[in-house]
């Protein structure tokens, strides 16, 4: 039960019961499905049953900057389906990937051959790609030459590994960056943010590569275990012969090693990030910007030094994923969030890691970008115990209460990042 893995965070109890009451709509206000068409309907239908962390912020963005970062979506959604589809012979891939921008504009390309979860984006494409075509010149330019660029970037990567570290950012900028990129640009051209969003590819970049590289870093054991590999061989040839003896339990000090020195690596992307969000002035954007990296931030936090990712799971407790969403809506939030996981992050730097003096050094940059505009002061209400535990108690009873005569509000299931 959600709460009770709350129980010693009672901001987070508090605000699983106000999400639940209704809180939600502050930073996920409700669609008017009513209004759009059948083919759009569709669409979004396809973005709720595809996404498990990105459709309610989408579905919160101002305008038609909503419809268009939807369909942006779908196609990379439909694009990335195909390169994670491993039924499907290289010889018939590479070709696809390479071609699929020019899918968008033939009105009658599917495919449906594919054996993928999200199959259902590639079977009724011709859906998506009428929506696109609907969108105005300036959304549909973006969002064709993001397309060619991701499927010509995963088309390299197909036939090799991932080795350097630059190799790394490189394959994080292909499936990662570049949406970055796109994003920000589709911003620019709704004209909610200022065009200079939109040109600074760098830092819109950076915003790609950290949420990437945490899910990359988080999920090492569920991808070695379907022999896929992402951590960069130039890490973890220092301290294994191969990249899955890092999860036997005789190499957990190589392991956490290496752990900790790609933690450090993600964490150079966090001032840039920083510099981005305090650029943005619509509070949709800002909304849908920010939700994610705090998420991220916090991932890693729980990622850091941690020896349970190379044995299951790491996620966040959807208590804390809950109370981030809703507090992270504006800078000074932000820059508080990063500051406290940073501030953990740095509590728990081992005496003897390799990656010691990096990691104090990037933790000591985001600190002084954070803390000089934020307080790391606990944003926790100073409470009495014993109203602490009052409330504990009738907020546990009164979310066995709703749970049991309400439905889950949309976009509350794994908030922890995919």
């Amino acid at each position: 039960m959600d709460i009770v893995k709350s129980l010693g965070h009672p901001e987070e109890i508090f605000n699983l019961f106000k999400f639940k009451m209704g809180g939600c709509r502050t930073v996920m206000p409700k669609l008017d499905y009513e209004s759009m068409s059948e083919s759009l309907r569709t669409c979004y239908l396809y973005l709720n049953q595809t996404s498990r962390s990105f459709a309610a912020v989408i579905q919160a963005l101002d305008g038609e900057l909503r419809h268009a970062v939807c369909i942006f979506y779908l196609v990379l959604r439909a694009l990335d389906t195909v390169e994670d589809d491993m039924t499907i012979p290289l010889e018939k891939k590479v070709p696809m990937l390479n071609d699929f921008h020019t899918y968008l504009y033939q009105a009658n390309w599917c495919f449906t051959e594919s054996h993928e979860k999200d199959r259902r984006v590639l079977e009724d494409f011709p859906t998506i790609s009428l929506e696109f075509r609907n969108l105005g010149q300036a959304y549909q330019d973006v969002i064709s030459d993001i397309c060619h660029r991701m499927g010509v970037g995963m088309a390299e990567f197909l036939e090799k590994k991932v080795g350097s570290m630059k190799e790394w950012d490189q394959y994080c900028h292909y499936v990662a960056g570049l949406v970055g990129i796109g994003l920000s640009q589709l911003f620019s051209a709704s004209q909610l943010e200022d065009p200079e969003v939109g040109k600074d590819t760098e830092l819109a970049n950076s915003m790609g590569l950290f949420l990437q590289k945490t899910n990359i870093i988080r999920d090492y054991l569920e991808d070695i275990q379907v022999a896929r590999a992402f951590w960069p061989q130039e890490a973890w040839s220092q301290f294994a012969c191969r990249l899955e003896d890092l999860a036997e339990s005789d190499q957990l000090t190589s392991a956490l090693s290496c752990l900790n020195l790609l933690v450090t690596d993600a964490l150079r992307h966090v001032p840039d990030v920083i510099t981005y969000l305090a650029r943005l002035r619509n509070q949709s954007v800002f909304n849908f910007c920010a939700i994610p990296q705090v998420m991220a931030i916090a991932t890693l936090s729980a990622c850091y030094n941690n020896p349970q990712v190379f044995q299951g799971v790491v996620k966040i407790r959807k208590g804390q994923a809950v109370t981030l969403m809703m507090q992270a809506t504006n800078m000074g939030a932000v820059q508080s969030i990063m500051a406290q996981y940073s501030q953990e992050m740095l509590q728990r730097v081992s005496l003897t890691d390799p990656s010691r003096d990096k990691t104090l050094f990037i933790l000591g940059v985001i600190q002084e970008r954070t803390l000089s505009q934020a307080t790391l002061a606990s944003r926790t209400a100073h409470l009495s115990p014993m109203y602490l535990s009052a409330a504990m108690i009738l907020a546990a009873l009164s979310w066995q209460y709703l749970s049991t005569t309400a439905g889950q509000p949309p976009g509350t299931a794994d908030m922890q990042g995919h």
